[in-house]
């Protein structure tokens, strides 16, 4: 899929090595992982698909996002923008869900 960065900081938290945001080493790595994941699917289903994502669809004011488990607290936040011929995937933030 294709990902845009609502933030210029979480582009550079895929692309530079040394880059982390003031997140943990293992947050950087968890990050990386799904940014990965989410290029090398075909569409959202293959995000669901993989139970270890934890891709779900949240809620009330946030009901147009979703989000992929980075570890038990950590949470990538994104949004589905329909395109053709894939949708794009826009990557919103990294918060903390406790």
């Amino acid at each position: 899929m294709e990902i845009e960065f609502q933030d210029e900081s979480l582009d550079l938290l895929e692309t530079d090595a040394e880059f982390t945001a003031g997140y943990a080493k293992e947050i950087v790595k968890a990050y990386r992982k799904r940014i990965q994941a989410i290029r090398a699917a075909n569409d959202e289903r293959d995000l669901y698909a993989v139970k270890g994502n934890r891709f779900e669809k949240l809620k009330g004011d946030r009901s147009h996002q979703h989000s992929l488990r980075l570890n038990d607290q950590w949470r990538l936040i994104v949004e589905i923008k329909p395109s053709k011929p894939k949708n794009i995937i826009i990557v919103i933030a990294v918060e903390d869900y406790h």
